[in-house]
């Protein structure tokens, strides 16, 4: 099968996969992940109407963007401070975790951002503790233009309770800060099906859309 043809495949079985998990395709925003995939994978995603592409490394993501015309680029991975610079290629950064990465990016000229929270408690996860969420999204949005929260799932057991409670953190968050927070990233390809359940607006996929990395 052409590769185009396979990752249009790919794509309508996902779309299956959140209407049987109770969700309506139309209204959740599917990332397509591309680390470690060429620009012409990127192109065949933009050209079946995915025009949402996440990276994990700015340089990677530089190198691709002036090659994919028309694709909305987020950044998923960690913002490192000294990349701050090309923060403004980006409509998104999915992955803000610090107050400090918040006011290098204000000094930029600011950002739409996720505040990425570790629901999942894992050492080896980048973001905020849950105890913290609520705080650090008030300081946050008093600098930037917080647009909602970001999750990973955890790796050996039930996504469920990691997404419910992000879910209920950013209710949390609008209510005690009185802004909209529109967004709930949470779910991947292995997992896809509970974050719906509970509440995802952006799913973040990768291997399911584009196989395995090469």
């Amino acid at each position: 099968m052409h590769r185009r043809d396979q990752i249009a495949a790919n794509l309508a079985s996902i779309r299956r996969r959140v209407e049987r998990a109770g969700g309506d395709p139309d209204a959740v925003t599917i990332v397509g992940v591309t680390k470690g995939q060429p620009a012409e994978v990127c192109r065949a995603a933009v050209s079946l109407d995915l025009a949402v592409l996440g990276e994990n490394r700015v340089q990677e993501a530089l190198g691709k963007m002036d090659d994919v015309p028309g694709a909305v680029w987020h950044l998923v991975g960690h913002l490192q401070t000294n990349k701050v610079r090309h923060a403004h290629r980006f409509a998104l950064i999915q992955s803000l975790d610090s107050v400090r990465l918040a006011g290098a990016l204000a000094e930029r000229g600011g950002a739409d951002v996720l505040l990425e929270i570790n629901v999942a408690r894992e050492a080896q996860k980048q973001g905020v503790l849950p105890e913290q969420a609520v705080t650090t999204a008030a300081r946050v949005a008093e600098l930037l233009d917080l647009r909602g929260f970001m999750a990973m799932g955890p790796a050996l057991r039930d996504p469920r309770p990691p997404f419910a409670e992000l879910r209920r953190l950013r209710d949390e968050a609008q209510q005690r800060l009185g802004i909209a927070l529109p967004i709930l990233s949470m779910g991947m390809s292995d997992d896809l099906e509970a974050a719906v359940a509970e509440g995802t607006t952006m799913l973040r996929i990768g291997r399911a859309l584009f196989g395995e990395r090469r």
